[in-house]
């Protein structure tokens, strides 16, 4: 488990992006214990309740789940709500503006699927 800050976020926001990531990609499987909180300010030395309250964000979001007197629990299907948090994302952060650019360009839809397959067949020929 390795964790990495900069001056980008606030920290108890990076640490709640880094625990989702290693939740996505499995470091913490469902159903799994994470690291307590005063395990991750120890090992990170930051105060304990900056990790909490990046923490109670994955809580807040049903990632994580508080198991009175046993800790913090990755919960059932929270690799799923993080895929379509990050589907979603993707559709505004990418789709959309790649639409509003394609419209200005006067590609239309069809052109613009069309490029869209040239670009997954371009990406599979390269493998």
């Amino acid at each position: 488990m390795h964790f990495e800050f900069d001056q980008s976020a606030p920290i108890y926001q990076q640490l709640a992006d880094q625990l989702e990531e290693m939740i996505f990609t499995g470091l913490f499987a469902e159903g799994e214990q994470v690291p307590s909180t005063t395990q991750l300010s120890q090992e990170l030395h930051i105060n304990p309740a900056t990790v909490l309250k990046g923490m109670n964000i994955l809580v807040d979001q049903q990632l994580l789940e508080k198991r009175r007197g046993l800790g913090m629990f990755v919960t059932p299907q929270a690799k799923e709500k993080i895929m379509e948090k990050r589907k979603e994302g993707f559709y505004r952060n990418y789709i959309e503006s790649l639409i509003q650019e394609a419209t200005k360009l006067g590609i239309t839809e069809d052109h613009l699927l069309t490029l869209i397959q040239r670009g997954y067949q371009h990406d599979h020929t390269e493998d």
